[in-house]
């Protein structure tokens, strides 16, 4: 369970030290922790400055002041004027859309409690990604293997939450779950980055954003009602974008992932069963009981060939983030990763599968074939992660027979 410190003690602490690792030390929080209150506190109107800020301060004011140089006024004046008019992400949630606040603390329910005769046996993770929201993929063009569209991406949706509950309710009698983590991993839309994309989208961007907002909003309320709590993790993909390229500045500010995001957490800031995490970089992070996750999109990685594919890319890039997040206190257990529409569920690693599927850009580079589907698992107070399932979203597996033997070797002849 986190220290909780009262706002004025971690201000009393703050104005004396001005030095992060100095008041996580006396505080007894991580120095993540209190960058993140430091934010909150900034948007909320707190003045943080330093006791030596504010003694250089009123010097500075008891001093006379020398008139500026009018070139030196004149640059001074527009960079005020740029400022103000700099459209922040930050600006955005508080003051156009009206969020309070979109990065918060986990929720209580994702910390360790013990319950007497409770058979809860973890927090189950439901990983959506690269639904490529407005996309199609014609069938003629790949023998047939897969088919998508609005109106089918729609059904997968229903048929992703479906299987969860019957998975996690059926296959687990009497089982108890203290909520369940909705993970977003970006590229929730197709976007308009590619020229073929412009051309077969099924629906504009905006009308495609829409869209979309009202079935994740959909998704989220079933599992609260199922599950009684949901948190929602989300980063930005690649096909989201509104630039020419993938920016490294400013990256969630100009894609439409983000802006379903955001809206999704107006829209549920009113009920206590849902939290969303919706960081302003790149990367989230979360615990769940004492398995720490970082979540990122992964179109970062690059890299690969014809014999080991994906995962070279992948498990290079995790060395390489587990090494940065170490080294400033945000190391992680286990990386999520979407981008690639390949399910891989490993012990430090899970890449994830797509809601669209096979498509022609698949089919063209030769890649093997991957069913839509999308991860799901469950991380357990005590071993972790426990049981890992696929919830495959495709019709393929109702065509397949109903009864079969439960083993079977070759005869001998």
């Amino acid at each position: 369970m986190p220290t909780k410190v009262a706002t004025a003690d971690f201000l009393a602490a703050w104005i004396e030290s001005g030095n992060a690792v100095d008041v996580a030390k006396r505080l007894g929080i991580t120095e993540r922790g209190v960058y993140d209150r430091l934010k909150r506190l900034r948007a909320q109107g707190h003045d943080l400055q330093t006791a030596s800020k504010r003694a250089e301060r009123e010097v500075k004011a008891s001093a006379t002041p020398a008139m500026p140089d009018p070139e030196v006024k004149a640059l001074r004046a527009q960079l005020a004027a740029m400022k103000d008019s700099t459209l922040d992400a930050e600006y955005v949630k508080r003051k156009i859309i009206g969020l309070s606040t979109s990065v918060i603390d986990p929720p209580d329910w994702l910390l360790p409690r013990k319950v007497r005769g409770s058979r809860e046996i973890g927090v189950p993770t439901l990983f959506a990604s690269d639904w490529h929201w407005a996309e199609v993929v014609d069938p003629r063009q790949i023998n047939g293997v897969n088919e998508y569209n609005l109106s089918i991406a729609h059904a997968r949706a229903r048929r992703m939450i479906e299987k969860t509950i019957q998975l996690l309710r059926g296959e687990f009698s009497g089982a108890s779950y203290p909520g369940i983590v909705f993970a977003l991993g970006g590229d929730m839309v197709s976007g308009d980055i590619h020229e073929e994309l412009q051309a077969t989208n099924e629906m504009e961007i905006m009308p495609t954003v829409v869209d979309l907002i009202g079935v994740l909003a959909w998704c989220i309320r079933a599992l609260a009602d199922e599950f009684g709590h949901v948190f929602v993790p989300c980063v930005t993909g690649n096909h989201g974008r509104n630039t020419k390229k993938t920016r490294a500045k400013g990256r969630n500010h100009t894609s439409f992932d983000w802006l379903v995001y955001v809206m999704l957490a107006r829209l549920f800031e009113a009920d206590a069963r849902v939290s969303f995490l919706i960081p302003d970089g790149p990367d989230a992070y979360w615990r769940v009981y004492g398995t720490r996750y970082m979540l990122t999109h992964g179109d970062e990685f690059r890299g690969g060939d014809g014999m080991i594919g994906a995962l070279g890319p992948i498990v290079r890039g995790d060395h390489r983030k587990r090494s940065r997040s170490g080294q400033i206190d945000m190391g992680y257990d286990v990386l999520l990763v979407g981008h690639f529409h390949q399910l891989i569920q490993l012990q430090r690693l899970i890449v994830n599968g797509s809601l669209k599927g096979y498509d022609e850009f698949a089919w063209r580079c030769g890649f093997p074939y991957e069913r839509a589907r999308q991860a799901l698992w469950i991380t357990h107070p005590e071993h972790g992660i426990t049981f890992s399932m696929p919830v495959n979203v495709d019709q393929h597996d109702q065509a397949a027979p109903a009864a079969r033997e439960w083993v079977s070797w070759p005869k001998q002849a």
